[in-house]
């Protein structure tokens, strides 16, 4: 006997069938129609009759190849983070392209896990460097090394390559009826640390800002002063438009987030006044609305070190090299790093360093979510540690009116 019942959820209606003739396990399945969703009711009852409904056929007829394959033509399209995602599944079609689906076991997928886990990640750099001749006379010459380095993923690395692997078999199973159901779920995911906190002292700051102000790369200092002020991260700066922001709001509407979700991030102090500098002295490129566009003029790149050398109380300035500016700025970045004498300091540690000073301040934890666009408070406990002072004054306020 079939049953439909019909569920109305964010995504919309979908109607979930499940077949149950005595004898037999039940099997279910989910349609956007409901005309399907009969149809597939009346042609499983008339195969399990008959002995001709076996789910294990498709998962025999199908590898794990070809669900990929399908995944990443039907699906990956329609999803955020392509790029990753398709890193991810192509590692595991590499590992385990040649099973069927019926051998795509949760032992299976565990012993990939621990592999890429525990398999280095292998990458290579050529750097010049002078040799000196044997006999200790001349300069030299200059030979080309390749230099390997090694290092481990991460826990919560591996994590994400399970997650996009988990999607495409529940797609399979779910949609495609090509699985009974999704082996997933049994495979124990990897601890994943706590996160890092790492954020400036005033100190560290201050030297900081002064490296980015001396950069040759124009766009360093307004982007990391933008990242310290509103906590956002890399790729939302980068991909900013003029359009995006309000002036006279003092607010930044950010519309494409890693959450999926609109936020609007408070525009304010320097990062209010670099912005609404940039826009007087029109510093745009005709091609493209870009705040930071990727390449700039030899004079909108003079302008841009002009407003950095005003902080510094500077009079002469040198225009910045023409070139692609958002390509140079990740080595950019890495020298004023290293020209501040900071240690262990990545750029997505200034969004740490804004929800940190947030925190410092008073915020609570669900101020500084909303900053950051987390959706729930997990994230943002990190930072519950800084915040003690406030929620002494709390507990103290609470007390005296307590006890008097």
């Amino acid at each position: 006997m079939a049953t439909i019942r019909k569920i109305e959820g964010e995504r919309g209606v979908k109607y979930r069938v499940e077949v149950r003739l005595k004898g037999f396990p039940p099997q279910t399945a989910r349609f956007d129609r409901i005309t399907d969703a009969k149809k597939w009711a009346q042609d499983t009852e008339s195969a399990i009759r008959d002995r001709r409904y076996f789910k294990t056929a498709e998962a025999l007829r199908h590898t794990a190849a070809d669900t990929i394959d399908r995944y990443i033509k039907d699906k990956l399209p329609h999803r955020k983070r392509v790029i990753d995602v398709m890193k991810h599944l192509s590692y595991w079609k590499e590992q385990i392209g040649a099973y069927t689906l019926a051998d795509v076991t949760p032992s299976l997928i565990g012993e990939v896990r621990d592999r890429l886990y525990n398999d280095p990640i292998v990458t290579t750099r050529k750097e010049q460097q002078r040799v000196k001749p044997e006999s200790g006379k001349g300069r030299g010459k200059i030979v080309e090394k390749v230099i390997e380095t090694k290092r481990q993923r991460n826990t919560a690395t591996v994590n994400r390559y399970m997650a996009a692997l988990s999607h495409c078999l529940t797609v399979a199973a779910n949609e495609w009826q090509w699985l009974e159901v999704n082996p997933m779920p049994k495979v124990a995911k990897m601890k994943e640390s706590r996160g890092r906190v790492r954020f400036l002292d005033d100190d560290e700051r201050a030297r900081f800002l002064a490296a980015c102000q001396e950069s040759k790369n124009p766009i360093l200092y307004p982007v990391v002063v933008l990242a310290l002020s509103t906590g956002m991260r890399l790729s939302e700066i980068m991909n900013l438009n003029w359009q995006d922001v309000d002036f006279s709001r003092g607010r930044i509407l950010l519309e494409e987030t890693k959450n999926g979700e609109r936020r609007a991030a408070p525009l304010v102090g320097k990062a209010f006044e670099l912005l609404d500098s940039m826009k007087k002295n029109k510093i745009r490129r005709i091609d493209t609305n870009l705040i930071f566009p990727k390449r700039l003029t030899a004079i909108e790149a003079a302008k841009l070190k002009a407003d950095s050398a005003k902080d510094k109380q500077q009079t002469k300035t040198k225009a910045a090299p023409v070139g692609n500016c958002s390509a140079s700025l990740r080595t950019a970045f890495l020298f004023a790093v290293k020209r501040a004498k900071l240690e262990n300091f990545k750029f997505h540690d200034l969004r740490h360093s804004a929800a940190s000073y947030l925190a410092m301040n008073g915020a609570s934890l669900t101020d500084i979510a909303a900053v950051l666009g987390h959706k729930t408070l997990a994230m943002v406990k990190r930072y519950s540690h800084l915040s003690d002072s406030h929620v002494s004054s709390v507990v103290e306020s609470m007390n005296k009116k307590i006890f008097g």
